[in-house]
């Protein structure tokens, strides 16, 4: 029978030769293994690139993974037994690592089992001194190493080749709580991983239910949007747990996608209709409130009037703000001011004849008081300054009037974000009335704005996402979309974008991200708790693209697009939203979104600028352990950050054919050889893009 410290003599292999806080130099002894090593109690291939190992010291033991291995000549041998080094000899060759300090292992005996429990914690508590033993870790040790351990970790997501196969294990609450990004190229594993995280998640959550001997499926909350249509076959078998979205024409399961316009807010619309500041944007903003106020009818018509008068008095003073006694700026700004004021005196020239009185008498009594101004200042086709009393006087004619009208009530407030139903059909002609009815050169402004919001609903395939008809209530979309109380329509939707209009996709999936963030939001301050919800995004890089530093305020989709996945990444965690972000491009991802997931599963990547970029994620002592990037297999990828205490090498479990995302690389042998059939059918395909397809 062996004593401890005989089992602790037979993991030695070697003792350290040189220390720095980055890297430990360890000098093998002649009889480590060269290949397998036998002597923890299993086979164990060793050394390995990447395999880890053990520098005992009086706080427990400090953790290194290797990162080197090769040979240096010795100008003495290393003879056990022998000090012969006065002696003459050839240069002889002794094997030599590196390997980088990560963290640290401590154990504590356990008295219930009676058994040695290990614990892993991140960083460095002593650094070891030259000649220090270096041991190989035991399998028990190696799955502490690893995590496989943990009761805290719930969910398997693989296994470690270079930790004797043991189980990954993954902590959702610091796996999604956190945000985490999937990296890497094109066809090395990204989509399976992230389907498979989701499944195996909810299959960990259904195993746990049932463990605790209560009934009913997990209250889980996953929101995929996938551009390009993979995820509907992943989970094709989850019938009874998938909520599934696309672009109308759909068939039996598949929901017609509903992002309806109306939900839309002002920043939304102003992007997606490109309104200029100046004069579109002002005036889309207030039909927009019209609309959603239901001011169209049922509103007294000296409310309207109102309004209209408030808004040239407003325009009256900004032109005053000048400190002279004369509106004395150039030609041009003399004619305007000539134009605003002829534009007063026509409009209520017309007010007059729909207003009682004595509103009608004091509305002609502007009108001609305006009028005269005008006609004063008047020299040909150009005018000569404007006195600021008799601005002034017309601008006191208008508030006095103001004072006597009605104003629009209780509905007055209603902004133009809030989610309140009105028929987007009408947005254009409503638009274009408010411009004629308020004069000036409003009406050409305005009738560009109309024709891109008339283009933008006549798209069949737009126009039934973005307008269904009959429209779905708020709270109707809500329960589709984030899910139903207790998760009872199931805990997974997918969001097909993969027939969506490019022009719109970028705001489709804003409203999408900004509606689940907001609602989570509310919950939260309604119930003072979290609602978990997991939001997934599939080509990360083609919506949340990098921005440039002079970029001014957001006002294209994509700026959009971009600004609410950076307000979800900064405070979707307090409120309960995890973030999972799937690329293959890095690089061109927002840096702030980035900067905030906490997590990362890095796949093959063979990109330069994606390696740098991904390298100055990790710290300087684990930076070797990426170099690995560029020749990582299929499945395989690192695991590092929140989730895990140290950087592990992951081979991701694999998902059977029928459960994997549609992202399979293409036949063209089989194709090319008749191996496989691959009938086309133009015609049907070019009736469905046309939208003449019955629906």
């Amino acid at each position: 029978m062996t004593t401890p410290i005989e089992r602790l003599s037979n993991l030695v292999v070697g003792a350290v030769e040189s220390v720095s806080p980055v890297e430990v130099r360890v000098l093998l002894d002649l009889d480590a293994p060269h290949t397998t090593a036998l002597n923890t109690g299993t086979p164990a291939a060793f050394p390995r690139l990447n395999g880890y190992l053990l520098i005992p010291n009086e706080a427990g033991a400090t953790v290194a993974y290797i990162t080197w291995i090769g040979i240096e000549q010795s100008p003495y041998p290393k003879r056990s037994g022998f000090k012969d080094f006065g002696l003459i000899d050839l240069p002889f060759p002794l094997r030599k690592m590196s390997v980088s300090p990560v963290g640290t292992l401590t154990s504590r005996r356990d008295r219930a089992s009676g058994t040695t429990k290990y614990e892993l914690s991140r960083g460095v508590i002593a650094f070891p001194s030259v000649g220090d033993q270096v041991l190989m870790p035991t399998p028990e040790q190696v799955e502490a190493i690893v995590g496989a351990r943990d009761t805290d970790k719930r969910v398997r997501i693989g296994s470690s080749p270079m930790a004797s196969n043991a189980a990954i294990m993954v902590d959702p609450d610091k796996l999604f709580g956190r945000h985490l990004a999937v990296l890497g190229n094109t066809g090395s594993g990204k989509s399976c991983t992230v389907a498979g995280l989701i499944r195996w998640s909810m299959q960990a959550a259904e195993k746990a239910i049932q463990g605790a001997g209560k009934n009913g499926a997990p209250n889980a909350r996953f929101i995929v949007l996938d551009p390009n249509g993979e995820y509907a076959k992943a989970f094709a078998d989850q019938v009874d747990k998938l909520r599934l979205f696309r672009v109308p024409p759909v068939t039996v399961g598949e929901r017609p996608l509903d992002v309806p316009a109306w939900l839309w807010n002002g920043h939304e619309w102003t992007a997606v209709a490109h309104a200029q500041p100046a004069a579109q944007r002002p005036l889309l903003m207030q039909g927009l409130r019209e609309l959603k106020s239901g001011q169209m009818e049922g509103v007294p018509r000296e409310a309207m009037i109102r309004r209209y008068l408030v808004s040239y008095s407003t325009r009256i003073s900004a032109m005053l703000n000048t400190g002279t006694q004369t509106f004395a700026g150039g030609a041009r700004q003399r004619f305007e001011c000539a134009r605003l004021l002829e534009t007063i005196a026509s409009d209520c020239t017309q007010f007059a004849g729909e207003v009682e009185q004595p509103n009608s008498t004091e509305l002609a009594t502007i009108a001609t008081t305006t009028t005269a101004v005008v006609n004063s200042r008047r020299s040909g086709s150009y005018f000569n300054d404007f006195a600021i009393a008799d601005l002034e006087s017309v601008r006191d004619a208008l508030n006095t009037l103001v004072q006597t009208l009605p104003d629009m009530g209780s509905a007055a407030p209603i902004s133009e974000d809030a989610p309140l139903f009105f028929n987007v059909n009408m947005l254009a002609e409503h638009l274009e009335r408010v411009a004629t009815e308020q004069g000036g050169n409003l009406a050409g402004f305005i009738s560009t704005l109309g024709l891109r919001i008339r283009g933008m609903l006549a798209d069949q395939r737009l126009g039934a996402v973005i307008g269904h008809d009959p429209p779905t209530s708020f709270d109707t979309w809500l329960k589709d979309y984030v899910g139903d109380n207790g998760a009872s329509n199931g805990p997974l939707a997918v969001v097909d974008l993969s027939l969506v209009p490019s022009e719109v996709v970028h705001i489709v999936v804003s409203v999408l991200a900004r509606l689940v963030f907001e609602a989570l939001q509310r919950y939260h301050r309604s119930h003072d708790q979290s609602l978990p919800t997991v939001l997934v995004l599939e080509e990360a890089h083609t919506f949340v693209r990098r921005g440039k530093d002079d970029e001014g305020p957001a006002t294209t989709p994509t700026q959009l697009c971009r600004e609410a996945f950076e307000r979800i990444a900064r405070e979707g965690r307090k409120f309960g939203l995890g973030l999972v972000l799937s690329s293959q491009r890095p690089s061109e991802l927002s840096p702030t979104v980035l900067a905030q997931c906490n997590t990362f599963l890095l796949h093959r990547i063979v990109n330069d600028a994606d390696q740098n970029l991904v390298a100055c994620l990790v710290p300087d002592n684990v930076g070797g352990l990426l170099r690995e990037l560029p020749s990582l297999p299929s499945r395989q990828a690192i695991l590092l950050g929140w989730a895990t205490p140290i950087p592990v090498l992951v081979e991701v479990d694999e998902l059977p054919e029928e459960q994997r995302p549609r992202s399979a690389d293409p036949d063209f042998w089989d194709v090319w050889t008749l191996a496989k059939e691959r009938g086309v059918d133009w015609s049907a395909i070019a009736k469905d893009w046309s939208g003449q397809n019955e629906p």
